[in-house]
């Protein structure tokens, strides 16, 4: 008798029986190998969508970083004591 399942494919076409586990292959694929025979890619993989928030936190400041104008080293700032310093 047939049954219903679900499941999720990765970019590749591979199936998967989480979301989860799609990501993960998704992210194995864009790291490529990682140590020795790629043995590290599915912990790196895995650590990235464990650490997700972080990550995109730190790439979110890293793009307002680059955002910003830089800073004239001829401008005279102001130090919070309130002395100027050229």
């Amino acid at each position: 008798m047939a049954t219903e399942c679900t499941a999720y494919r990765d970019s590749k076409g591979g199936l998967h029986s989480t979301p989860e586990k799609a990501t993960l292959a998704d992210l194995a694929g864009v790291l490529g190998r990682v140590g020795e025979e790629g043995g590290m890619t599915a912990g790196v993989a895995k650590l990235l969508l464990d650490k997700r928030e972080e990550i995109e936190r730190v790439f979110q400041e890293h793009d307002a970083m680059l955002a910003s104008p830089p800073v004239d080293p001829g401008e005279v700032l102001a130090k919070p004591n309130g002395r100027a310093v050229a």
